[in-house]
């Protein structure tokens, strides 16, 4: 596996959970796999457990590890093509990634979507960039359109904890103040289209992801009919993903004040199968989620989070494999 961006990379996706378990039981099995190798993870926007999980799968699996921020002791990279270099970025993305792919043997992506464009984001204008011109496996560690290292930690977290052969999962939008992007909701509508659930997707009129994502997978736009006898609910606030209006693209479509029903609380846990609650983190208590429901022992949110090492073990595991 040279590329790691969707779920379909991952090939048969029975097999890669059950590597995940099995990795879950012994972290360090592959140790030899990474030995005298390098993962460079990069990235453009801020982390805290896509950097901690994907450093500690590498050391798991022997490598050594290369963290580069970006805009944090790096010269600014220049990302488009054709400009006058005038301005504060004294390098281009060009000469920057061939660069960073004499120092290493895999490379991982954090950049974030910019809402300037919708064609620019959704066509990941950075990422391919680096598939394009570094030579080297790429893996997204969250994109402007995907987070499959989430998903895939999601997936697993589901697999763990579920209570029938086949659950059903919704995924709910939630309020929050600001603007924020499709990835994770995008990703795990994914991978839950490809995984065998019921899965249901709520949120307001104007919010409907892309169909490439969001697949065939049930729209409700009634929250606490969508929520009816559910067995996981992960809440994600997301922004207008335009797909019908490209100008809304980016846009928290009113405030959300107007939507603070929408905030999952035991109301609309109440009408659930006694459902696990789960959200990628960091969450806004009160906004995304109320306390009670994020504290309650049917609450994910740690264990889910724990498992983006496994997740990302798998990954990289793979892409060992594949050199």
């Amino acid at each position: 596996m040279r590329i790691f961006q969707n779920v379909d990379d991952l090939g048969n996706l029975r097999e890669a959970l059950d590597e995940a378990f099995a990795i879950q039981k012994d972290r360090f099995q592959f140790q030899s796999l990474g030995k005298n190798r390098t993962a460079l993870l990069i990235f453009f926007n801020n982390s805290l457990r896509t950097r901690l999980s994907t450093q500690k799968a590498a050391m798991n699996l022997g490598m050594n590890v290369i963290v580069l921020d970006v805009n944090q002791g790096a010269w600014k990279l220049e990302t488009e093509h054709g400009v006058v270099m005038d301005g504060d970025k004294s390098e281009h993305l060009l000469e920057a990634i061939p660069v960073m792919a004499s120092y290493c043997d895999i490379i991982g992506v954090r950049s974030f979507a910019r809402f300037e464009s919708r064609d620019y984001d959704y066509n990941e204008v950075i990422l391919n960039q680096f598939i394009q011109y570094s030579g080297r496996p790429v893996f997204f560690m969250e994109s402007a359109t995907v987070h499959p290292l989430q998903a895939f930690a999601d997936l697993i977290t589901i697999e763990q904890y579920k209570k029938e052969d086949r659950p059903k999962v919704v995924m709910s939008w939630a309020p929050h103040p600001k603007a924020l992007p499709q990835a994770v909701p995008n990703s795990f509508a994914q991978w839950m289209n490809a995984a065998d659930v019921d899965f249901v997707v709520t949120h307001p009129k104007g919010y409907e992801l892309d169909p490439r994502f969001v697949g065939d997978a049930r729209v409700e736009y009634d929250q606490m009919k969508a929520f009816e006898g559910a067995d996981f609910v992960y809440a994600k606030n997301w922004s207008c993903p335009g797909v019908t209006r490209p100008d809304d693209y980016g846009r928290v479509l009113e405030d959300y004040n107007k939507f603070l029903d929408w905030t999952v609380s035991g109301r609309q846990m109440g009408v659930t199968n006694d459902a696990f609650f789960m959200h990628c983190l960091p969450v806004r208590r009160n906004m995304i989620v109320t306390d009670d429901v994020i504290e309650a022992p049917t609450s994910l949110v740690i264990p889910e989070a724990a498992n983006r090492e496994i997740s990302a073990t798998v990954v990289l595991k793979r892409m060992l494999q594949s050199l």
